[in-house]
């Protein structure tokens, strides 16, 4: 289910605090969050997030097509290793 209109979309206030002061400062480093949830806010294009994807972090770049999204989809947590494959079963005749 998706988050009542009349709340309005979930911004961690820390990370938006901080996506402001490296706004007013000029300085463009990557700011780490653990906050997965929290969704990507106009404020944020241009800036480099590292998202923790639960043993280390990704860098995202944010762009203005990510507004909306949340920040953990852009930071997958499972490896994907491949569907099965076919393996030839030889019939041996007896």
């Amino acid at each position: 289910m998706s988050r009542s209109s009349k709340k309005g979309p979930y911004i961690d206030p820390k990370l938006l605090k901080k996506v402001l002061a490296q706004k007013a400062s000029g300085e463009k480093k990557p700011i780490k969050t653990w906050s997965r949830a929290c969704v990507i806010a106009p404020e944020f294009v241009g800036h480099t997030f590292m998202v923790h994807q639960g043993k280390n972090f990704i860098e995202v770049f944010v762009s203005e097509l990510m507004v909306g999204h949340s920040l953990g989809e852009f930071s997958p947590t499972r490896t994907f290793r491949g569907h099965g494959k076919i393996v030839k079963r030889t019939l041996t005749k007896t």
